[in-house]
């Protein structure tokens, strides 16, 4: 590569070209043997798919992590790919990231998707429609309850009104009588009440 050869207060790199060459002509006749060859054949790639774990996004949220400068990449502030070994800061990058063509070729898939069958569009649709059905039925089955509980609670509200209602009436009477044994040991017929009944 550069030659120390010179004078001792050179400090320029020397460099030896015929070495160059020989690795210039080297790289030419490689490059000459791949075209005069068969070419190499592109990488075939799995169509792409779903993804068959979750996505961890909250596992960390509001949790504090000391930072040093020894601390794995992994383990440092934001979202870790192990796939492309790459720290991502936040969830929507995170999302656009394992979404993207450089993590899905990491994983050995295209961004093609595979053409599906009429067959398989019905099953789809049969399987959706089921969870539909199945959904509206544990819905219906919730909202009654609901409305149950709601039912009952208004008829326990309206017993306690009664019965608070029949406790005031009878505290009310019980002051009455009261005022009248009152009125009579002090010698007169009422205190002016309007009820003529007592």
């Amino acid at each position: 590569m550069a030659s120390g050869s010179g004078a001792k207060n050179d400090f320029r790199r020397k460099w030896d070209k015929d070495e160059y060459e020989q690795l210039a002509q080297k790289r030419l006749t490689e490059e000459r043997e791949k075209k005069d060859g068969k070419p190499s054949p592109p990488v075939k790639r799995e169509l792409l798919r779903h993804r068959d774990y979750k996505v961890d996004l909250e596992s960390k949220l509001g949790k504090t992590i000391v930072i040093t400068k020894t601390t794995p990449q992994a383990e440092m502030g934001g979202y870790y790919c192990n796939v492309c070994d790459c720290v991502v800061k936040d969830s929507i990058n995170f999302l656009d990231h394992i979404n993207g063509k450089k993590h899905q070729r990491n994983l050995g898939m295209s961004m093609r998707v595979e053409r599906s069958s009429l067959d398989q569009v019905k099953k789809r649709f049969e399987v959706n429609k089921k969870k539909m059905e199945e959904k509206q039925k544990e819905y219906d089955f919730e909202e009654r309850m609901k409305e149950l509980r709601e039912e009952e609670e208004k008829a326990k509200a309206y017993k306690k009104e009664k019965q608070k209602e029949k406790k005031r009436k009878a505290e009310e009477d019980l002051n009455l009588e009261e005022d009248d044994e009152m009125a009579a040991v002090m010698g007169f017929s009422g205190f002016g009440s309007s009820k003529k009944g007592h």
